[in-house]
């Protein structure tokens, strides 16, 4: 049985995942290293200062820095992607997405947002989505950050539903395992090939139903 469906933001709502990019590789570029695309896909889902450490990993520079020093990096990545999501509009939903959340409240399915970043409302807000969610769980809310299912189990609590009647929407490695640690199955989103432990993938929401989904998960 499926009775509620919980979804990541970045990358699953909204392509917010090429502004963390752009802010990444900025921060990288004033510590004199370049970060290629294919290195930041590490970073989707996990805590901004994990992904600081993927980041500097990257360039060779784990380990130089003072707990002090990485927090004021991260603060100006956080500074930068701001300014990028303050400029968001509603075209930025991806295809398919309100189409498939119409399709769940038709069918009484309860709708979760299910964030690490600490900018969910901010972007929820920008891109006028809000509504259609009954509880937003984000990183504000939660002491550890995916694969811990923290965020996940959070969101389930909100709207009182059992997290094995839960489905996850994930765009990241670190999100599908999250689902899988706390009892709920999963549906990777987009075409990389780190999301191969997911319940089920679809590539976009683009003519995907409940109908499908519930014939493949229930």
């Amino acid at each position: 049985m499926i009775s509620c469906c919980i979804f990541d933001l970045d990358g699953v709502i909204v392509d917010t995942a090429r502004y963390h990019y752009l802010a990444w590789r900025e921060l990288a570029a004033e510590l004199g290293f370049e970060l290629r695309e294919d290195q930041a896909e590490a970073v989707k889902g996990v805590s901004r200062m994990a992904s600081l450490d993927i980041v500097l990993r990257a360039g060779g520079m784990e380990g130089r820095f003072s707990d002090e020093v990485k927090m004021a990096f991260a603060m100006r990545k956080n500074e930068r992607y701001r300014e990028f999501i303050s400029k968001m509009t509603p075209s930025e939903v991806l295809p398919g997405v309100e189409d498939f959340l119409r399709d769940l409240r038709a069918n009484n399915i309860g709708i979760v947002l299910g964030s690490a970043s600490k900018n969910t409302r901010a972007i929820l807000e920008q891109c006028r989505i809000g509504l259609w969610f009954d509880a937003v769980a984000d990183g504000t809310m939660i002491r550890h950050g995916k694969p811990d299912p923290e965020v996940f189990l959070k969101g389930a609590q909100m709207v009182k539903k059992d997290p094995a009647e839960c489905v996850v929407f994930e765009d990241a490695a670190a999100g599908i395992e999250a689902a899988r640690r706390g009892g709920m199955r999963s549906v990777g989103v987009g075409k990389s090939p780190l999301l191969e432990a997911a319940s089920m993938r679809i590539e976009s929401f683009e003519g995907f139903t409940f109908g499908e989904l519930r014939r493949k998960l229930d």
